[in-house]
Order: C-alpha cells, then sequence, then structure tokens
C-alpha cells in the first residue's frame, strides 16, 4: 500500500546522506580551514540561491493557474447565468401561451 511512500523516503535518506557525506569530504579535503569555509559559505549561497528561484518559479506557475482557474470560473459563471435566464424566458413564454389560449 505505501510503497510509493517508502520509495520518497529511500530517496529523501539518500539524498540526505549525500549532503552529509559531501560536507565531511569538503571537511577532509587538502585545503586550508579559511579555503573550505569559503567553499562552504559559496555552495550554501547557491544552493540558497537556487532554492530561492524555484520557489519564485513555483509562485508565478501558482499565480498563473490561479488566473486562469478565475476565468473559466468566471466564464462558467456567465454561462450558467445566461442558461437560467433562458429558463427563466422560456417559462414567461410559455406561461403567457397558456393563459392566451386559456382565455
Amino acid at each position: 500500500m505505501s510503497e510509493g511512500n517508502d520509495h520518497g523516503s529511500k530517496l529523501g535518506y539518500f539524498l540526505v546522506g549525500g549532503g552529509i557525506g559531501a560536507i565531511v569530504a569538503l571537511l577532509f579535503a587538502p585545503r586550508s580551514g579559511r579555503e573550505t569555509r569559503e567553499l562552504i559559505a559559496q555552495k550554501a549561497n547557491e544552493g540558497r540561491d537556487r532554492v530561492s528561484s524555484a520557489s519564485r518559479n513555483v509562485s508565478d506557475r501558482v499565480s498563473t493557474y490561479i488566473d486562469k482557474s478565475k476565468e473559466v470560473v468566471a466564464s462558467q459563471k456567465g454561462q450558467f447565468s445566461a442558461a437560467i435566464e433562458a429558463g427563466k424566458q422560456a417559462y414567461r413564454e410559455e406561461k403567457a401561451k397558456s393563459q392566451v389560449t386559456a382565455d
């Protein structure tokens, strides 16, 4: 049942392990402490920028979908209102016809 969720958690553990391994590799790399700290800070900034960019893209897409949804709802609402009005008009016409034939 939860096989899909199990694969997702395994992938998550794999990515976390990869990230920890990368940090450990940087710490034990043959660089000075200063160079290593600068490299870690640079990579952290790059990661932050990527996440920020991705979140802006997602936000833009969501806004676009919301705007399109609002347009569709407005269009459907207009069509629904027109159909109701047409039904009312047909009812009035039939009612008027039946009153004329009854007289």
